[in-house]
């Protein structure tokens, strides 16, 4: 009785071993499809500059993320209409987080949200929020500040010259710290503001470059999107601190020091909220302590000592010892007059958000 059990039993094990051989394997549950995320970029896409730190942030997630995410760009979109319109494209092209990095993209984006509910975004130096849209931004007048200790420290003539794009509160904030940062060091320091009302225009930069030289100014800064005042500094033989980007291999002999910004953690971050559905409408305002905002890249002019000594400011910022819109003993007075900062006082976040003056040391006013 047992050995015909048992050979029933075998019948049926070959009987179950050959089905399986010949039914086709079971289907493999359906690969997800990755994440699309679209980026926006106000300018062209360079070597360095303010688009090239954002693509930086875009590799960043490809790498961090692998085949969990299709990322894409647009580059070259005017703030306006156009926006409007290539924000709308790439929602429609089911993309379910877009970034807009550039203060003119916000209304935009805000607009476009309101008719993709489903879609994620992220407007970088914007500062108004929706249920489906984030705010981030840079302490970028950290940095600022701390590239105008070096200018203090180098500077022969006690002038800057300071090419700037729109007078947003962002803008202001960079003219302002860097202006205190140099007279912190050098109390007899001036810098002079020349307007662009534009973000990227190489032709006028160079030229507002070359009028604040022909006018003094050994030392540059900028708040623009191109690397055409490195260049004009380095041509002229002065003196200039690099934005956005490190800036050596067109100013080797010019560039002082570089004010960079970071947005690699925070992309990633980003998009694996949306991965894993915790994305939140956050606002980020993140500076040197984040890792956001870092001054390196130190050109051959800069002495040792003077090296150690940004890089010892900069640590203090980090741990909250050393904050740039701060008054030391003394009131902090506008270029009219007007107290601005009281004695041993220091703004509040909404105060330096809000900023709608030029500190006493700029000559210039802010533009209409």
């Amino acid at each position: 009785m047992y050995k015909n059990l048992a050979a029933t039993l075998l019948a049926a094990c070959f009987c179950v071993s050959a089905f399986s051989q010949n039914t086709p394997n079971t289907p493999a549950p359906a690969r997800k499809e990755p994440l699309k995320i679209g980026f926006v970029y106000v300018a062209p896409l360079a070597e360095a500059g303010w688009v090239h730190q954002h693509d930086e942030g875009r590799k960043a997630v490809d790498a961090m993320l692998g085949d969990k995410v299709k990322t894409t760009y647009v580059e070259n979109v005017p703030e306006g209409a156009d926006a409007e319109r290539v924000i709308r494209d790439l929602a429609q092209a089911g993309h379910k987080l877009i970034f807009t990095p550039s203060f003119g993209y916000m209304e935009p984006t805000l607009k476009v949200a309101k008719d993709f509910p489903d879609v994620r975004f992220e407007s970088i130096t914007g500062y108004k929020t929706a249920p489906n849209v984030a705010v981030a931004n840079a302490r970028y007048y950290e940095g600022r500040y701390l590239a105008g200790i070096a200018a203090g420290r180098m500077t022969k003539t006690n002038l800057a010259g300071y090419v700037a794009g729109f007078p947003i509160p962002e803008v202001l904030q960079g003219i302002n710290a860097f202006t205190l940062g140099m007279r912190s060091v050098n109390p007899q320091a001036q810098v002079k503001v020349i307007w662009l009302n534009a973000w990227f225009d190489p032709a006028r930069e160079r030229e507002a470059a070359m009028t604040l030289m022909n006018q003094d100014a050994d030392v540059l800064a900028f708040h623009t999107g191109s690397n055409a005042v490195m260049v004009a500094a380095q041509e002229r033989g002065k003196m200039a601190v690099a934005y956005h980007s490190d800036m050596r291999s067109v100013a080797p002999d010019a560039q002082i020091l570089a004010v960079t910004h970071r947005w690699g953690d925070y992309y990633t971050s980003r998009a694996k909220a949306v991965l894993n559905s915790s994305w939140k409408n956050t606002s980020v305002w993140g500076g040197v302590k984040q890792g956001m905002i870092r001054v390196e890249d130190f050109g051959p002019k800069v002495p040792r000592p003077l090296k150690q000594e940004i890089l010892d400011r900069q640590r203090e910022i980090a741990s909250g010892q050393l904050l740039p819109f701060q008054a030391q003993g003394t009131d902090v007075l506008d270029n009219e007059g007007r107290k601005v900062i009281v004695a041993n006082s220091a703004l509040s976040d909404e105060q330096i958000l809000n900023m709608n003056f030029l500190v006493a040391g700029v000559q210039g006013k802010i533009a209409k």
